[in-house]
C-alpha cells in the first residue's frame, strides 16, 4: 500500500471531490479578510474625529467665553450707563474764601439713576437744601481750587459729599457743570 491508500479509508473519490469543491478564487477568499480591515479602519477613523472635535471643543472654547478681559491699551471703555438729570437747582452765586474774594457762578446738575422715582422725589423735596449745599461748598474754597484741572476732583468730592450727608436714599451717580465762572471783584 501506498501513502494515498492509507488516507483514503473510505474507499471512494467522494474525499477527491470535497477538497477541490473548496478552493474557491482568490478574490473570494480575500473578501471578508479585506472587509474586516476596512471596517475597523472606519471605526478607528470615526473615533479619531470624534475625539478631535470634543478636544477642540474643551479646549478651543467653543462656547463664550464667561470672563472678558479689556485690553488696558483700548481707546474703548464701554457703555456708559445711562442717568437721569436733576437740573432744577439752577444759578447759585457766591464768594470764594481768598483775602479778596472772587466771585462764583455756578450752575450744577445732579445725575441719578435712571427710573429711580425715589430719587427724584427726595432731590425735588431737598432742593433748598442742595442749593445751600452748592454755596457752601463753593464758599469754602480758593480760587485756585476752582480751575478747571481741578474740575475733575471737584465732582468727585461733591458726589461723596452728597451720598454721605446730604441725601438719604438716593445717589448722585455724576455732576455736571453747566456753568462753574470764578471771576476777580
Amino acid at each position: 500500500m501506498s501513502d494515498s491508500d492509507d488516507l483514503d479509508l473510505g474507499g471512494d473519490d467522494s474525499a477527491g471531490t470535497q477538497s477541490s469543491s473548496k478552493k474557491s478564487s482568490g478574490l473570494a477568499a480575500l473578501l471578508p479578510n479585506l472587509l474586516k480591515f476596512i471596517a475597523i479602519g472606519l471605526g478607528a477613523l470615526i473615533f479619531i474625529v470624534t475625539v478631535v472635535v470634543i478636544t477642540v471643543n474643551i479646549l478651543g472654547g467653543g462656547g463664550k467665553s464667561q470672563t472678558v478681559v479689556a485690553d488696558p491699551t483700548s481707546p474703548y471703555i464701554g457703555k456708559r450707563p445711562e442717568y437721569t438729570m436733576f437740573t432744577a437747582i439752577g444759578v447759585v452765586r457766591t464768594r470764594t474764601r481768598d483775602l479778596t474774594p472772587n466771585a462764583v457762578v455756578i450752575d450744577m446738575v445732579i445725575g441719578y439713576d435712571l427710573n429711580n422715582n425715589a430719587a427724584a422725589t427726595e432731590l425735588t423735596s431737598r432742593l433748598y437744601e442742595l442749593r445751600d449745599f452748592v454755596r457752601s461748598f463753593f464758599s469754602s474754597k480758593y480760587a485756585v481750587e476752582l480751575q478747571p484741572e481741578n474740575e475733575t476732583q471737584l465732582k468727585q468730592e461733591i458726589i461723596e459729599y452728597l451720598n454721605t450727608r446730604v441725601l438719604d436714599t438716593a445717589k448722585a451717580r455724576m455732576i455736571l457743570f453747566n456753568q462753574l465762572d470764578v471771576m476777580e471783584m
